[in-house]
């Protein structure tokens, strides 16, 4: 005779389930499928495709298609710029920083075959103007993006390899919007010419002259 089933009793808790991914390739997957498709044209149903997921598990583990999207974005700073930004400030001076900086990008811009852009420059023309929370999202990597450089600048400026004729502030809005403007650019004319043409001009404005040499030695 079947035995029943004793009932759970009251103290007794069903323990949960790990997470059965890993969250920094999903977050990856995540990241490959809107840079290629932009954030309208994304489906739930591909992010799951890609993302090797299960919609119902992503929604577990990331929340809504938009709360994904800003995790994405975020993971994509951080895989990109953070860890640029990181590198070349440890091993560069201040002006080869912004020299090689802009060098990567450049190179990154003409080696992209498909000509996807920046992923946060094309959330910034897409969705940004009109979502107040990824909004921010761009914002503060604009923030950020201008912090380095202002940095860098600052930095040179103190030990006389960057030119002091502007200041620091303003060469480093100037910086962010010339990055901005490349990203752009380059997804509609991957020329190597035109964006090394566009940023050679900017970049010698931070070159020291022999006057402000002289001066620096009296």
């Amino acid at each position: 005779m079947a035995t029943a089933s004793l009932p759970q009793r009251p103290h007794e808790t069903v323990m949960a389930r790990p997470r059965e991914f890993d969250e920094q390739s999903a977050l990856d997957a995540a990241v490959q499928c809107f840079w290629a498709r932009g954030y309208e044209a994304t489906s739930v149903r591909a992010l799951a495709g890609r993302m090797e997921m299960t919609g119902a598990s992503l929604y577990n583990a990331f929340g809504d298609k938009h709360a994904l999207f800003k995790r994405a974005l975020q993971h994509y700073v951080a895989q990109g710029f953070d860890e640029r930004v990181r590198r070349l400030e440890k091993q560069l001076a201040p002006r080869a920083a912004i020299g090689a900086f802009f060098g990567e990008i450049i190179a990154h811009s003409l080696n992209d075959k498909r000509h996807k852009g920046c992923m946060l420059v094309n959330a910034a023309l897409e969705v940004a103007p009109h979502d107040r929370e990824l909004r921010q999202v761009v914002a503060d990597f604009q923030r950020r993006a201008e912090a380095f450089f202002r940095r860098c600048v600052q930095a040179g400026q103190r030990d006389k390899t960057i030119s002091a004729r502007q200041p620091a502030k303003d060469l480093a809005r100037l910086l962010l919007g010339v990055l901005m403007g490349i990203r752009v650019l380059a997804r509609s004319r991957p020329e190597r010419a035109l964006l090394k043409g566009l940023i050679r001009p900017v970049l010698a404005l931070l070159d020291v002259d022999k006057s402000e040499l002289k001066r620096a030695r009296r």
